[in-house]
């Protein structure tokens, strides 16, 4: 399984994942070409090697009308209750911004203009969503529709091609799965044009809420609301690094220092079958009949679990019951989750993260005096197992008129 894990100990942001993502590539310099022929108005991508703390690696700057900008920069409409219209958004990230005047553009502006770059119909659909997370979480926060928030023209820009960018880099890597680490906030405050807001800002901490972060020691916002948008979107669970053999390391560079590197690390590798972190789910029922019990298995299968199984037990009040023991892979939980929710009359469940260790499978049909059968082989840690497939052999048992012992022999 291709997985990419995402280290963000120094936060996120657009353009520190786009670079991490970029260097991932044989080509980094043909990807940002790519992205400057898409043409998102009066917007340049340049990439440089940049050095953090003695690690090098790569740092891509956007420039909207030869100026660099804030990443994100949202305007209130103009009917706002606030004497001061611009929202800027101060990253710690990126340069400070400038106090220019620049037209607005709505969230169906941002659509259309997504819409009409020479790009495939799932980048514009994946770009459309991140936007879409951010503009959600601008409108909740000042109290709109999304439909009636306006972004800054400059931070739009600016925004629309970080998130175009890395919905292209995702597209051409292609991962099975993508893991993120818990995400470092920073703490404090930062100044806008509304005045001083706490960090992570109210955007951010919308977008990232019900995923794993903390504050770190460092003070200023780490993660963007870019940044926030782009790992709700695309990761599948966050969690450490789990085992893999990595192939790639890309290593996208923030622009201030610290005295910690401030980069985003990318690692693309393998995680194979043979070596596999899972879930083990777990819960106690004394309150279902056997019947409700073996649907509830057949349903929680469905839904993605890899083992199923019951062992008896005494519960409270010496009630004979059972306990419920679900193994599933960790991008399949969520679905798991809600099928044992949904099907068992339980109301809490435990989770244990094991690393599971399998053979390499393999299945071949041979033709048999029987019929068709097929054969699984499985391989690996010095030995070879083989198997003919049950229902095969019950099948051919069946017509044949024999005993499955005898058609085994």
């Amino acid at each position: 399984m291709k997985t990419l894990f995402l280290e963000c100990n120094m936060g996120a942001s657009g353009d520190m994942l786009m670079a991490a993502l970029a260097e991932l590539l044989p080509e980094p310099d043909n990807f940002i070409r790519r992205l400057n022929d898409l043409g998102i108005p009066d917007t340049k991508a340049a990439i440089s090697k940049a050095e953090r703390c003695g690690i090098t690696g790569s740092h891509i700057n956007i420039t909207v009308g030869g100026r660099e900008e804030n990443e994100d920069m949202f305007e209130e409409p103009a009917h706002s209750d606030h004497s001061e219209s611009a929202h800027h958004i101060h990253h710690a990230h990126n340069h400070g911004g400038h106090s220019h005047t620049h037209h607005h553009s709505g969230y169906k502006d941002i659509l259309d203009i997504i819409n009409s770059l020479d790009v495939s119909e799932e980048v514009k659909k994946n770009a459309a969503a991140v936007y879409g997370i951010i503009a959600e979480a601008e409108a909740k926060v000042h109290g709109r529709e999304p439909e009636n928030i306006h972004f800054h023209e400059v931070g739009t820009m600016d925004a629309i091609a970080d998130i175009v960018g890395c919905c292209m880099l995702v597209e051409e890597i292609a991962p099975d799965r993508i893991i993120a680490s818990d995400v470092r906030t920073g703490f404090g405050t930062v100044r806008c044009a509304h005045g001083i807001l706490p960090v992570p800002a109210p955007a951010t901490a919308l977008i990232l809420k019900g995923i794993p972060t903390y504050s770190g020691d460092i003070k200023g916002e780490m993660c963007t609301p870019t940044g926030a948008a782009l790992l709700r979107y695309f990761a599948d669970e966050f969690s450490n690094m789990p085992p893999m053999k990595t192939e790639k390391i890309g290593c996208g560079m923030g622009t201030r220092e610290y005295k910690t590197a401030n980069c985003l690390r990318a690692f693309l590798g393998t995680d194979g079958e043979e070596n596999d972190s899972v879930s083990e789910l777990r819960c106690c029922i004394d309150d279902m009949t056997g019947e409700e019990m073996g649907f509830a298995t057949e349903r929680i299968y469905e839904s993605g679990a890899l083992e199923v199984y019951t062992v008896p037990a005494f519960m409270k009040k010496n009630r004979p019951g059972i306990i419920l023991e679900v193994i599933c892979r960790q991008a399949d939980k969520k679905a798991v989750l809600e099928a044992i929710f949904k099907h068992t009359s339980t109301i809490g469940i435990r989770e244990s993260i094991c690393r599971r260790y399998v053979l390499k499978r393999e299945e071949k049909t041979v033709s048999t005096e029987y019929g068709d059968i097929r054969i699984k082989t499985s391989e690996g840690f010095g030995t070879t197992k083989t198997k003919a497939e049950y229902e095969d052999l019950a099948a051919a048992a069946k017509n044949k008129g024999i005993s499955l012992r005898d058609i085994r022999l």
